[in-house]
């Protein structure tokens, strides 16, 4: 059984599905760092042809707190504002009503911190595009493996779920060794992701971009064709 275990992103890009399409068991790393300036709570989406970040608001969030403890804080006024962007920069997209209704189910719903809104938000686009992988969350499922450093935490949280083969992001392949796996009984793979371009009705493609995107112009099906353009390695 295959397994990949990353943090949460919000809408995050089109590799990070490909990630979860890849395994059978996908566990959101919930109770690890913050990470500052990264994807947990923000993302590119297309504006006057350039990717430009959107920035979901947080309360004190700190690489001293785990990702379940730094607090969600938008309100009307932040959501009002977003959702204009999304409508300016994406009205004409073939996909846009299907888009905006995921985002307007997100947004009704609340949520006590970010590590909450960026599961929902990529378990919500894997339902809508199909996925049938399980989703776990460390710090219900795997709570007692903290304190293992990096690469045990890993490999316990493998043996626990019943999981011979640990998918990783590429860029691991300077953290991880295949061969510390492999003496746990792990096989370690790292994927190499191909973002195939698509139309997004601009004179250049504008690759890794939120998967928010990529929906908007391309279908359901053409999404599917997209998971499935990666090897292990």
């Amino acid at each position: 059984m295959r397994i990949a275990i990353m943090q949460p992103y919000t809408f995050p890009y089109l590799g990070y599905f490909q990630l979860i399409n890849a395994v059978d068991t996908f566990v959101f790393y919930d109770d690890v760092n913050f990470i500052k300036r990264g994807w947990i709570n923000r993302n590119n989406i297309l504006v006057n042809g350039q990717g430009s970040l959107f920035t979901i608001p947080l309360l004190k969030a700190s690489q001293n707190k785990q990702i379940n403890e730094v607090e969600v804080v938008f309100d009307e006024k932040w959501k009002n504002q977003f959702f204009k962007s999304i409508e300016y920069n994406y009205k004409n997209a073939p996909y846009y009503k299907y888009v905006r209704g995921l985002l307007e189910q997100l947004f009704s719903k609340d949520f006590n911190n970010i590590a909450e809104l960026a599961i929902e938000s990529v378990i919500m686009t894997s339902k809508f595009l199909g996925l049938n992988t399980n989703f776990k969350i460390s710090s219900k499922t795997h709570a007692e493996t903290k304190g293992l450093n990096r690469a045990d935490r890993l490999i316990t949280i493998c043996h626990l779920e019943g999981a011979n083969v640990y998918v990783n992001p590429n860029g691991g392949k300077e953290l991880y060794q295949k061969e510390y796996f492999s003496d746990k009984n792990v096989t370690l793979h790292f994927i190499q992701n191909d973002l195939v371009p698509y139309n997004q009705n601009v004179e250049k493609f504008v690759p890794g971009l939120s998967i928010l995107d990529a929906l908007m112009f391309n279908s359901v099906e053409e999404i599917q064709k997209m998971l499935t353009n990666y090897r292990l390695e």
